[in-house]
């Protein structure tokens, strides 16, 4: 979907860093370069490939090759302690790692590592050619891991068809363009930056991507909006009540999407954001990490005065509320949501167990 904009809008500024831009043909170029050495280094369907990262052009790069490459990629956020990062590392087997040179001392397990931010011609051998496809639409495009807030953290390993899927069904209901800009913000540890990378570079819109840090300071926020005259981003609602407090968020009138989930959105916060943004949309979303993003979705409105609903189903997403016996529960009874269709994990990394007993 990507090599496609590429070829339909090859010279529009596709990925911004600070005061650093590519364009679709360089951003792609630079990636395939990338994805011919990982091919040439093993990579290739369903072969993980952590990536240890800064935000930065060579985080996005490093994504891009890797599924250009057939692998998977697995996010291990420089932030993390050292000994979640080792389990990690450990848990997923990974035998290659893409970090950047200022983050080699501190990674805690020793694996073959290969540096982003080496000399600029370090790839200069390397075709700037799309590499021939590999994968297959069930084969992993990203394991991700759980908070591990019930026990150790789990790699929840997801399909390019569940992404896919997920992808064509946000451009269906969102409609970027390219007058759009998407600001990434979301540490890549966490699967609602799958989207903010990838959905707008399928669409012709331009990726912006926040300085390390900003994502937690609504100062820098404001600013980079209005810089970059963003026109879509995500918050949860913890952050987004944070950022309301900022007494120039009106002026940032160049938004048009303001994307939620990671957590409740209080009714009160979502009139808030309606009554200070008034020429953005306000989009509630739900979705374990069992699943490729989010699975339901609702568009608040001045009406959800008592709650906001998690909403409805995606496409080829289906819900269920059951009971103890998987019945379909009777209305006010408590119960379990249930989730079905392409949307859903593989599976738990390296758990079959797990994966049987939680995956019916």
């Amino acid at each position: 979907m990507i090599e496609a904009q590429v070829l339909a809008t090859p010279d529009a500024p596709a990925l911004i860093f600070a005061a650093e831009q590519l364009s679709y043909a360089q951003l792609n170029a630079r990636a395939n370069q990338l994805a011919h050495r990982l091919r040439e280094a093993g990579v290739g369907p369903d072969v993980l490939v952590g990536i240890c990262v800064e935000r930065s052009l060579e985080l996005v790069i490093g994504l891009l090759a890797i599924i250009k490459a057939g692998g998977a990629y697995v996010p291990l956020d420089p932030d993390y302690p050292e000994d979640r990062l080792a389990y990690m590392m450990q848990d997923s087997g990974i035998g290659l790692l893409l970090t950047q040179t200022s983050l080699l001392e501190r990674l805690p397990v020793q694996v073959q590592s290969m540096c982003l931010d080496q000399d600029g011609d370090w790839l200069e051998g390397y075709s700037t050619a799309n590499p021939v496809n590999l994968s297959h639409p069930q084969n992993l495009a990203y394991v991700i891991y759980t908070s591990g807030s019930t026990g150790k953290p789990k790699g929840a390993g997801n399909s390019h068809r569940a992404l896919v899927n997920r992808l064509h069904w946000m451009q269906k209901a969102y409609g970027l363009n390219e007058s759009d800009t998407v600001l990434q913000k979301t540490p890549f540890s966490f699967d609602v930056s799958v989207w903010e990378f990838f959905w707008p570079l399928m669409t012709g819109a331009r990726l912006a991507v926040a300085l390390p840090g900003d994502h937690r300071d609504p100062e820098r926020l404001v600013q980079t909006i209005r810089q970059h005259q963003v026109t879509t981003l995500h918050f949860v609602p913890s952050m987004l009540q944070a950022f309301l407090t900022h007494p120039q968020v009106e002026s940032c009138n160049s938004l048009r999407r303001v994307v939620c989930s990671g957590e409740a959105l209080p009714a009160e916060l979502a009139g808030q954001v309606l009554k200070r943004l008034p020429q953005a949309g306000l989009f509630n979303l739900y979705g374990p990490t069992e699943a490729a993003i989010d699975v339901t979705h609702w568009t608040c409105t001045t009406d959800d005065v008592l709650s906001v609903p998690i909403g409805r189903p995606i496409d080829n997403l289906k819900t269920h509320i059951l009971d103890d016996g998987l019945l379909p529960a009777a209305q006010g009874v408590a119960a379990e949501l249930y989730l079905g269709g392409v949307g859903l994990a593989r599976g738990y990394h390296n758990r079959a167990a797990l994966t049987a007993e939680r995956f019916v």
